[in-house]
């Protein structure tokens, strides 16, 4: 397990002196499921509070539309962890993507086109995700502001990547006294959020279309993400808990293949370096920064002048590959999205990385939703140390 008291520094405003908590959701399609469960963990062991613990909302892909959520139920944190366990409890695919036979073939025949140069027109994308842009639609985002101004809330944010740029934006709404930032291919950017930033937050690049905002079509949070805890950082969090939707093995042997890896097995392997790479990057960055400054002397750091400030972090990641939790649920897929990845391996066990992406299916999200709870549950006193003086 990666150590729950790893620190990180960060520059220290005097406006932001107020000690906040901020929460950290990473992307993965159907693997943001996890979080939920540590969610409702952590509303149990915090006795299912009204008050909201995380005045600060950051996320990415899946993770910015259960980030958005609980900042619209702001005002009462155990009811909108309860929202988001009813809806995640009872997901469906056909929620997220179309899967009837007509939209699979339509959305087929175009990629075919594409490739085979056949149309002028670009391929869109794979699936057709209008479900999930009509549910996010009724989301009521005018709650947000309403509670920044009411003090529950203090900012909510999620990332995306532009195409054309290859930036990284954090799109932020918060309170007074926030100001964006600007980073190598990074930037911080106060909007008022809306449906589209979390579409083009949640694109998976290939699987769902771009979203243009602004001037830009904007893909998947998660890609050239590399630093994802930051924005949390920026916009004031002095101490950030991460809760990720998978973790790279340090302890796996390399083991001799003579079998050339399948189309998904090779697309499982990009996304987990779009989703997982990046956060275990930073945790080992922010743990070596933080052996580095507990070098120096506080009174140090102030003759030179350098702004810099501990913040606590707590990492929550699954204990079990969850790619081996899909391959027991490949089959509860709708048959026309089996028809299109069999061919491409997901259904094998080998490719099932990819398959967990998209499996949007009621009994794979419950064990993942099981499996996050339980993971937070066996570090409660991690817990209780993290929010111990708030």
């Amino acid at each position: 397990m990666i150590d729950a008291t790893a620190g990180n520094v960060a520059p220290s405003p005097s406006s932001r002196m107020k000690p906040r908590a901020g929460l950290v959701l990473t992307g993965g399609g159907a693997r943001a499921a996890y979080q939920v469960g540590v969610l409702k963990a952590l509303r149990d062991i915090l006795g299912r509070p009204t008050q909201n613990p995380f005045p600060i909302l950051c996320g990415t892909s899946a993770g910015a539309i259960n980030a958005a959520h609980l900042a619209v139920y702001a005002e009462d944190f155990a009811r909108g962890v309860g929202n988001l366990l009813e809806v995640w409890e009872h997901m469906r695919c056909e929620h997220i993507y179309r899967t009837d036979v007509p939209s699979i073939a339509k959305s087929g025949a175009r990629w075919l086109a594409s490739l085979m140069l056949l149309s002028r027109t670009n391929a869109v994308s794979l699936l057709d995700n209008t479900p999930l842009s009509d549910m996010l639609a009724t989301m009521p985002f005018e709650r947000i502001q309403s509670h920044i101004d009411a003090g529950v809330l203090y900012a909510v944010c999620v990332t995306a990547s532009g195409y054309t740029s290859g930036q990284s934006v954090s799109f932020f709404q918060g309170g007074p006294g926030l100001e964006g930032w600007e980073r190598n291919q990074r930037i911080g950017a106060a909007v008022t959020l809306r449906v589209e930033y979390l579409l083009a937050s949640a694109a998976l690049p290939f699987i769902f279309p771009a979203v243009k905002v602004h001037r830009e079509y904007f893909g998947d949070g998660s890609m050239r993400q590399i630093a994802p805890i930051s924005p949390a950082l920026h916009l004031g969090a002095d101490r950030v808990l991460v809760v990720g939707t998978g973790r790279q093995s340090s302890d796996q042997a390399r083991m001799r293949s003579n079998v050339y890896p399948s189309l998904a097995q090779i697309a499982g392997h990009a996304l987990n370096s779009i989703f997982l790479d990046s956060l275990m990057v930073d945790v080992e960055r922010l743990q070596r920064i933080n052996r580095t400054v507990s070098l120096i002397p506080p009174d140090k750091l102030a003759e030179a002048g350098v702004g810099l400030r501990p913040v606590k972090v707590l990492f929550i990641l699954p204990s079990q590959p969850i790619e081996r939790l899909a391959a027991r649920f490949v089959h509860e897929l709708p048959r026309s999205v089996r028809f299109i990845l069999r061919p491409t391996g997901a259904l094998n066990r080998a490719g099932s990385n990819l398959a967990s992406y998209l499996l949007f299916a009621e009994s794979f999200c419950r064990a993942l939703i099981d499996l996050g709870y339980q993971d937070t549950l066996a570090r409660e006193a991690e817990v209780r140390d993290f929010f111990a003086g708030t």
